[in-house]
């Protein structure tokens, strides 16, 4: 899981500052996290379905937010893309 430093340290990565989690970036940052950690979890669990459904709906929200992001602010959709490794 995401511990309490990772995400401040998010924050301040992908953010305005120490206290910034409301923006778009951070909030897909942190998505994008859960969806890797639960990637592994699935290929140990391959008949948790309810984590299975829990990854799609996180993947599903990521698509939203990057789509209004892209829509918003295309120099941070771009840069958001390129720091978290996203559609090659």
């Amino acid at each position: 899981m995401i511990t309490k430093e990772n995400k401040i340290e998010m924050y301040k990565k992908h953010g305005k500052g120490e206290k910034d989690s409301g923006s778009t970036s951070v909030q897909i940052a942190l998505i994008t996290e859960r969806i890797k950690h639960l990637s592994g979890h699935l290929k140990t669990s391959k008949k948790d379905y309810a984590s299975q459904r829990g990854l799609l709906m996180l993947v599903g929200q990521r698509r939203r937010l990057l789509a209004y992001l892209k829509k918003r602010d295309l120099t941070g959709y771009n840069t958001i893309l390129k720091q978290l490794d996203l559609r090659k």
